[in-house]
């Protein structure tokens, strides 16, 4: 399929994909920051910012930012990571102009000092919100304390102190670094032409400042295996993570490194299911691949009641020993290919999992891959390249963090949070 790049001279990014027998557009802009690029005095910024967004534009309030996102039928969002903040669109082919001009706009925001003392108070009820489920408190103390020295360890919400004490001065720093034309893609996905979207972005974008905001920290990240025990009153289910390190995003053998995971814990037919969940065991367990910049991440979780903790834990520890030592079957690479060939050919499907698609692969690798070359990469791993996946990047030895009901696991005390 057509692909089209440029690069604005304030140094804006522009993709895309051209689809022309898609029946909607898909555009959206990403910028490249998140929870990993915050200072510790301003952690919870970049999802703030988000929020304040859509608060209103020296053009639009924020009644009108809405208003115009209805009046075309779009589908809008946004969402922040620990690596990065999107703000998307869907429409109809005949509106890509205004939803484009309303994107554009509300990425320069106003940042009223009376939207944002009210939106600080939105944030506050959602981290608390947050602290209500026992799923999110556990996979961010889990986060913070596998990755305790490196920033993807930051929470994306921030705290309630952090997001207390952030003054709107603060906030406006941290746009004036983070988003400059040079740090952030416009990706669009459906039947357009080239020449149109460079066109919209030169008449939308071209007045962004260039900015400098090159991310400073990218090292990989590995730490010795520990275990952690933390409990809280009122929570049912005991939930076990394992971290351990995986190949970065612009690393060939993120490839393999996936198929491993869906090998190990997808949520139908893998060892974990097998070995934890069919047997009533545990009443989940999963494996997935994190390929964040600079450092990825293998993560195997599950959840069971808190007296069959222990006994699964060793379960899941056979799993590990044995496919370190003897890697995967042959036919457990080709049921994990055919799996994911099923779930990229299904994204595709969609201009929206285009247009997505197509900005992870630029931010990660500064390349464009079609449906038909991702797919080739995948049906490409052979088992030596588990093998050495697994060489490199060794699955046995985790980083573990229970969190539920249980006051004693593992020879440790729980630690109350």
């Amino acid at each position: 399929m057509p692909f089209f790049q440029t690069v604005l001279p304030n140094g804006l990014t522009v993709l895309a994909e051209i689809l022309p027998t898609a029946r909607s557009v898909a555009l959206g802009f990403f910028v490249n920051t998140g929870a990993r690029d915050e200072n510790e005095d301003e952690a919870g910024v970049s999802h703030f910012l988000e929020h304040m967004a859509f608060k209103g534009t020296a053009r639009r309030t924020a009644w009108d930012v809405n208003r115009d996102f209805d009046r075309i039928g779009a589908a809008y969002n946004a969402y922040t990571s620990e690596e990065n903040t999107v703000f998307y669109a869907v429409v109809l082919p005949e509106y890509l102009p205004q939803a484009m001009d309303i994107l554009a706009d509300i990425l320069r925001p106003s940042l009223r000092q009376e939207d944002f003392d009210t939106e600080k108070q939105v944030i506050l009820e959602e981290i608390k919100m947050y602290e209500d489920v026992p799923e999110s408190v556990a996979w961010e103390h889990a986060r913070k304390l596998y990755y305790d020295g490196h920033p993807l360890g930051h929470s994306v919400l921030g705290s309630l102190e952090s997001i207390q004490a952030l003054t709107r001065e603060q906030m406006y720093a941290y746009f004036q670094r983070r988003y400059g034309a040079e740090n952030i893609i416009l990706s669009v996905a459906g039947p357009v032409s080239g020449e149109q979207i460079a066109q919209l972005a030169e008449k939308h974008c071209a007045a962004w400042f260039r900015g400098n905001s090159e991310r400073t920290d990218r090292r990989e990240w590995r730490r010795p295996p520990a275990t952690y025990v933390l409990t809280r009153e009122k929570v049912v289910q005991e939930h076990v993570m394992l971290f351990t390190a995986a190949p970065p995003a612009d690393s060939p053998l993120r490839y393999a490194c996936d198929i491993l995971a869906m090998t190990l814990g997808d949520g139908t037919f893998s060892r974990l299911y097998w070995e934890l969940v069919d047997p009533g065991h545990a009443d989940s367990a999963d494996c997935n691949y994190y390929e964040h910049d600079g450092s990825g991440c293998l993560h195997v979780s599950y959840s069971c009641e808190a007296e069959k903790t222990e006994a699964n834990r060793e379960r899941v520890q056979r799993i590990l020993d044995d496919v370190q030592s003897h890697g995967i079957t042959a036919e457990e690479l080709q049921i994990a290919k055919n799996k994911i060939a099923s779930r990229v050919a299904r994204v595709s499907e969609r201009p929206m999992g285009h247009m997505v698609s197509l900005a992870r692969m630029w931010w990660a690798t500064g390349s464009y891959h079609d449906l038909d070359t991702e797919l080739r990469l995948y049906e490409a791993v052979q088992l030596e390249d588990i093998r050495t996946c697994l060489d490199l990047y060794p699955i046995q030895s985790c980083t573990v963090v229970a969190f539920g009901p249980a006051t004693q696991l593992f020879g440790l005390t729980a630690q109350p949070v």
